[in-house]
């Protein structure tokens, strides 16, 4: 049975929302907001966390991407196993301009941290007039804007008797200087260096240029650059625009890190969250199960961070003991490479996963909490979602260690909700035995993922309405159409029209993937493209924004309707409690307009001026890098009466939001 909600009171129900307009008026003046609908009107509820994110490292989405470093292979640590050309100094080129010489060397007998093994041994035995060194481009190549300071660091070590005077530089391709500063090396110890470079003009071609300046030997490691201006200013930091971006669709939750990147390729590259905490020096940098590599910078406590800072749920998921079925490239033969944890580590790794729950929640002096504290953050997150496992394959090696996870998790933190899995498929085996698994052990969220062309959205828009309201709700925490036109947007906004309607089971819904960098594209549908300059927003962006920032508690139904039934129109209403706002969103896949009939006689109090937001254009419509705003929504106002007929145009989504009226 459907579990729906009547506005039953005698005559009307009035739902009023309270504002004070602090600066605006004195605190003892209230004003006051209502709509009010007569009785008979049928709502249901919408939870408050449909609408978020997911965040994975594809596409070079964390290093080279969100990450704001600027240094690519800071600790040298790239390797063979990663790409067959890659090497310990891979990005890196060795300097001896005009007649310097000296030598260069990857050593391991005594680094910084045993979790970071490598680094450069640099001997400077002529420098000459300019020095013997090293030269970074970064990801692609740095770019710097004039007048802007960035942070530099590194990691050294005096290994001969006199001291070391290192030039410390960004120049263009020319070679031409844009900021430079001269550091001393003395400490025979490791010790980190520190300091910032402030450019003199724009450059897109930049490199960081490290130059010992007079003869000896040094030990160098961890070579980093940041912006000063990351996102909130964070010191390991994110790249503001991009963040910026994510934060403007005020989404309320951020899954991450992953995606198939959490159970990895193989036992030996799951994601352990515990790797990617602490001093950044400290940290366990591996293979990326994607083809490249994860340096760790952007880690769970960036992740809960960047989740705090735009005001987002965090929601991480770990692996299920079990890795991803397409280990060892076995997707090309249909898996299953899947590999489990032994039995006799599974105690360990229960005690890893409460560990995590200790980490975000607990006091600043216990054991985990501290190292969170240490970090800059003594106040606990608030963690209360935990997915365990990944679109996984539903073997029977899965099933025994994913009961040991989610019994011990209950027991010991009954307060946090566990995220199941229902495997990589809309339906099909894996679904069916994920679904009964989270029926027998009452998991309360199962979480779905399926890509699918655009068709298969509009034929199943009713995909939920006929799901068992007494069984677990739904995150779909992965779903996307197979493409960045406007006709793959349209198709799910048509689609996420059924899950507001059913936002009584469908707890959440994120799409994916999030990021993809130019050139370093793996995935063919993403939500936001991007280079080392600039990004562009595609239409599923703009449509999931426009969901979100335009989200309601509450579904009402009968209100909005198609003029005509088996059309490629699709509606929903909802009402925001929050701003006392009704919302009504409408999509037309078609090529023809389409007409809405809203009928607000049975509602009262409302603003006869709305506002009215528009996504459209031709199907095959598309943003670039060149183009980026080819299709873009558009705000507007209109009049309204209480009841009209609203024309969509041909391929379209359009948003009307109705006011309460100001008392």
């Amino acid at each position: 049975m459907k579990s729906s909600v009547s506005f039953n009171t005698s005559n009307i129900t009035s739902v009023v929302i309270c504002l004070i307009c602090m600066g605006c008026f004195p605190a003892s003046s209230v004003l006051a907001q209502t709509i009010e609908f007569k009785k008979g009107m049928v709502s249901k509820p919408i939870s408050d966390n449909l609408f978020g994110l997911f965040f994975e490292d594809i596409n070079y989405a964390a290093d080279g991407g969100l990450y704001a470093e600027l240094i690519q292979n800071r600790s040298f640590e790239y390797n063979p196993t990663e790409k067959r050309e890659w090497h310990a100094l891979s990005f890196w080129d060795y300097l001896t301009p005009g007649f310097s010489y000296g030598k260069i060397s990857v050593e391991s007998r005594e680094p910084v941290h045993v979790n970071n093994p490598h680094y450069v041994e640099l001997t400077a035995e002529f420098t000459g007039q300019e020095g013997v060194g090293m030269r970074n481009k970064g990801f692609s190549p740095i770019g710097v804007k004039s007048g802007e300071t960035y942070r530099f660091s590194m990691f050294t070590r005096l290994l001969s008797e006199e001291p070391v005077t290192m030039k410390v530089a960004l120049q263009d391709n020319l070679g031409r200087m844009l900021a430079w500063k001269e550091v001393q090396i003395s400490n025979t110890g490791w010790h980190q260096i520190e300091s910032n470079l402030t450019t003199i003009r724009d450059c897109d071609s930049t490199s960081l240029v490290l130059l010992a300046v007079t003869k000896g030997k040094i030990a160098l490691d961890m070579v980093s650059l940041f912006p000063e201006a990351t996102f909130k200013g964070r010191k390991n930091g994110l790249r503001t625009d991009l963040a910026q971006l994510l934060a403007d669709i005020k989404p309320a939750f951020i899954r991450f890190p992953g995606g198939c990147l959490v159970h990895g390729d193989g036992v030996g590259n799951m994601y352990r969250w515990k790797n990617t905490v602490g001093p950044l020096e400290q940290r366990v940098e591996q293979k990326n199960l994607w083809g490249y590599h994860q340096s760790m910078g952007l880690g769970y406590f960036e992740y809960f961070q960047l989740c705090e800072d735009i005001g987002a749920k965090p929601v991480p998921v770990l692996p299920a003991a079990v890795s991803c079925q397409n280990s060892g490239g076995t997707w090309r033969t249909g898996g299953t490479g899947q590999q489990a944890l032994p039995i006799e580590d599974m105690e360990e790794y229960l005690q890893e996963v409460l560990d995590l729950v200790e980490w975000a929640n607990g006091p600043a002096d216990s054991k985990w909490g501290r190292i969170r504290a240490e970090a800059g953050h003594p106040e606990p997150f608030g963690l209360k979602y935990i997915g365990i496992g990944n679109e996984d394959k539903i073997t029977p090696e899965f099933q025994s260690r994913f009961k040991m996870i989610y019994e011990a998790v209950k027991s010991a933190h009954p307060e946090i909700t566990i995220i199941g899995t229902s495997g990589p498929f809309s339906d099909g085996e894996d679904f069916e035995k994920g679904w009964g698994i989270a029926s027998t052990l009452e998991i309360p969220i199962v979480d779905e993922h399926y890509y699918k062309d655009p068709q298969w959205f509009t034929s199943n828009l009713k995909r939920y309405d006929a799901y068992d309201r007494t069984k677990p709700k739904v995150y779909l925490g992965e779903y996307a159409s197979w493409g960045n036109k406007l006709s793959n947007a349209l198709a799910e906004a048509a689609y996420m029209i059924g899950l507001e309607r059913n936002g009584d089971v469908v707890e959440m819904a994120s799409y994916a993937p999030l990021f993809a960098k130019k050139d370093f594209t793996q995935w063919r549908t993403d939500m936001i493209f991007f280079d080392h300059k600039k990004a562009f927003l595609t239409p599923n962006y703009h449509v999931q924004k426009m969901f979100s920032l335009h989200k309601g508690q509450k579904y009402i139904s009968n209100i909005v309707t198609p003029t005509t039934s088996d059309s490629p129109l699709s509606a929903s209403c909802v009402l925001d409690e929050n701003q006392g706002d009704l919302i009504f969103k409408m999509v037309n896949t078609g090529d023809v307009s389409g007409d809405f009939t809203i009928d607000l006689s049975k509602v009262k109090g409302y603003d006869a001026t709305a506002s009215l937001e528009i996504l459209t254009g031709a199907p095959g419509d598309e943003n670039s890098f060149e183009s980026p705003e080819k299709v873009a929504p558009k705000v507007s106002k209109m009049n309204i009466t209480k009841k009209f007929v609203y024309s969509a145009p041909p391929s379209s989504f359009s948003v009307i939001r109705i006011k309460a009226i100001k008392k």
